[in-house]
Protein backbone atom coordinates (compact mmCIF):
# COMPACT_ATOMS: atom_id res chain seq x y z
CA UNK A 1 0.00 0.00 0.00
CA UNK A 2 1.39 3.36 -0.55
CA UNK A 3 2.36 6.08 1.50
CA UNK A 4 -0.05 8.56 2.66
CA UNK A 5 0.58 11.85 1.19
CA UNK A 6 0.86 14.50 3.32
CA UNK A 7 1.09 18.39 2.29
CA UNK A 8 4.54 20.24 3.29
CA UNK A 9 4.86 24.42 2.32
CA UNK A 10 8.12 26.37 2.71
CA UNK A 11 8.55 29.76 2.14
CA UNK A 12 11.79 31.77 0.52
CA UNK A 13 9.91 35.43 1.31
CA UNK A 14 9.13 35.77 -2.38
CA UNK A 15 7.36 32.44 -3.45
CA UNK A 16 5.41 29.74 -1.12
CA UNK A 17 6.40 26.37 -2.54
CA UNK A 18 4.44 23.72 -1.72
CA UNK A 19 4.78 20.08 -2.24
CA UNK A 20 2.53 16.73 -1.53
CA UNK A 21 5.45 13.54 -0.45
CA UNK A 22 5.03 10.87 2.19
CA UNK A 23 7.64 12.07 4.46
CA UNK A 24 9.55 15.44 5.29
CA UNK A 25 13.04 13.72 3.57
CA UNK A 26 11.18 13.13 0.60
CA UNK A 27 9.41 16.88 0.63
CA UNK A 28 13.32 18.44 0.81
CA UNK A 29 14.24 16.35 -1.92
CA UNK A 30 11.56 17.84 -4.00
CA UNK A 31 12.44 21.06 -2.59
CA UNK A 32 16.16 20.20 -3.49
CA UNK A 33 16.85 21.48 -0.23
CA UNK A 34 20.69 20.13 1.33
CA UNK A 35 19.10 21.21 4.96
CA UNK A 36 16.40 20.37 7.13
CA UNK A 37 13.94 23.04 6.63
CA UNK A 38 11.65 22.02 8.95
CA UNK A 39 14.37 21.95 12.24
CA UNK A 40 14.71 25.40 11.45
CA UNK A 41 10.92 25.87 11.13
CA UNK A 42 11.36 27.25 7.72
CA UNK A 43 9.26 24.27 6.69
CA UNK A 44 5.99 22.90 7.95
CA UNK A 45 3.02 20.74 7.20
CA UNK A 46 -0.29 21.98 6.42
CA UNK A 47 -3.55 21.50 6.59
CA UNK A 48 -5.11 24.51 4.52
CA UNK A 49 -7.52 22.52 2.14
CA UNK A 50 -6.84 24.53 -1.14
CA UNK A 51 -3.49 23.91 -0.79
CA UNK A 52 -3.76 20.51 -0.03
CA UNK A 53 -6.06 20.14 -2.94
CA UNK A 54 -3.54 21.67 -5.55
CA UNK A 55 -0.60 19.87 -4.28
CA UNK A 56 -2.42 16.37 -3.58
CA UNK A 57 -3.36 16.83 -7.75
CA UNK A 58 0.41 16.93 -8.82
CA UNK A 59 1.78 14.58 -5.95
CA UNK A 60 6.05 14.97 -5.84
CA UNK A 61 5.57 18.07 -7.65
CA UNK A 62 6.90 21.50 -6.21
CA UNK A 63 4.19 24.10 -5.92
CA UNK A 64 4.75 27.94 -6.54
CA UNK A 65 2.78 31.10 -5.33
CA UNK A 66 3.18 34.35 -4.40
CA UNK A 67 4.59 34.37 -0.56
CA UNK A 68 1.49 35.35 1.83
CA UNK A 69 -1.04 35.04 -1.00
CA UNK A 70 -4.28 32.98 -0.92
CA UNK A 71 -4.26 32.68 -4.71
CA UNK A 72 -4.17 28.78 -5.96
CA UNK A 73 0.01 27.17 -6.48
CA UNK A 74 1.19 27.57 -9.78
CA UNK A 75 3.38 24.68 -10.99
CA UNK A 76 7.01 25.62 -11.46
CA UNK A 77 7.71 26.13 -15.24
CA UNK A 78 9.54 23.01 -16.46
CA UNK A 79 13.40 24.25 -17.18
CA UNK A 80 14.25 24.33 -21.03
CA UNK A 81 16.11 21.72 -22.80
CA UNK A 82 19.23 21.78 -23.44
CA UNK A 83 20.22 22.60 -27.05
CA UNK A 84 22.22 19.64 -28.30
CA UNK A 85 25.52 20.39 -30.41
CA UNK A 86 25.29 22.66 -33.32
CA UNK A 87 26.17 21.36 -36.88
CA UNK A 88 29.13 23.18 -37.26
CA UNK A 89 30.56 21.59 -34.23
CA UNK A 90 29.38 18.12 -35.53
CA UNK A 91 30.95 18.81 -38.79
CA UNK A 92 34.13 19.49 -36.95
CA UNK A 93 34.08 16.64 -34.49
CA UNK A 94 33.53 14.65 -37.58
CA UNK A 95 36.92 15.81 -39.63
CA UNK A 96 38.63 15.34 -36.33
CA UNK A 97 37.70 11.75 -35.86
CA UNK A 98 38.50 11.26 -39.34
CA UNK A 99 41.81 12.76 -39.13
CA UNK A 100 42.44 10.59 -36.53
CA UNK A 101 41.38 7.35 -38.52
CA UNK A 102 43.62 8.33 -41.03
CA UNK A 103 46.24 9.10 -38.68
CA UNK A 104 45.85 5.54 -37.00
CA UNK A 105 45.89 3.75 -40.59
CA UNK A 106 48.93 5.42 -41.49
CA UNK A 107 50.62 4.28 -37.87
CA UNK A 108 49.09 0.25 -38.63
CA UNK A 109 50.79 0.21 -42.47
CA UNK A 110 54.00 1.81 -41.06
CA UNK A 111 53.90 -0.56 -38.14
CA UNK A 112 53.19 -3.63 -40.80
CA UNK A 113 55.90 -2.61 -43.38
CA UNK A 114 58.75 -2.00 -39.94
CA UNK A 115 57.63 -5.40 -38.93
CA UNK A 116 58.40 -6.83 -42.35
CA UNK A 117 61.53 -5.35 -42.57
CA UNK A 118 62.62 -7.14 -39.44
CA UNK A 119 61.17 -10.65 -40.77
CA UNK A 120 63.55 -10.25 -44.00
CA UNK A 121 66.59 -9.11 -41.51
CA UNK A 122 66.06 -12.11 -39.32
CA UNK A 123 65.63 -14.24 -42.38
CA UNK A 124 68.79 -12.64 -44.08
CA UNK A 125 70.55 -12.97 -40.47
CA UNK A 126 69.43 -16.85 -40.00
CA UNK A 127 70.81 -17.57 -43.75
CA UNK A 128 74.29 -15.84 -43.34
CA UNK A 129 74.82 -17.34 -39.64
CA UNK A 130 74.17 -20.66 -41.97
CA UNK A 131 76.72 -19.42 -44.79
CA UNK A 132 79.26 -19.27 -41.62
CA UNK A 133 78.77 -22.49 -40.02
CA UNK A 134 79.06 -24.40 -42.80
CA UNK A 135 82.04 -22.12 -44.37
CA UNK A 136 83.50 -22.20 -40.79
CA UNK A 137 83.11 -26.22 -40.31
CA UNK A 138 84.69 -26.70 -43.41
CA UNK A 139 87.80 -24.20 -43.50
CA UNK A 140 88.25 -26.35 -39.88
CA UNK A 141 87.90 -29.57 -41.87
CA UNK A 142 90.75 -28.16 -44.13
CA UNK A 143 92.97 -26.62 -41.38
CA UNK A 144 92.66 -30.55 -39.47
CA UNK A 145 93.61 -32.05 -42.69
CA UNK A 146 96.50 -29.60 -43.54
CA UNK A 147 97.70 -30.35 -40.02
CA UNK A 148 97.47 -34.02 -40.27
CA UNK A 149 99.87 -33.86 -43.50
CA UNK A 150 102.56 -32.03 -41.77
Amino acid sequence: MAAKLKVFVTSDGLADYVVAASSRPKALAAWESHQDLFASGAAHETDDPELMKAALAKPGEVLRRPAKSHALPAALPKSPKPKGPSKAALRKVEAAERKLAELEAGHDEMVAAIAAERAALDARAAEAAESYETSRDRARRDLAKARKDL
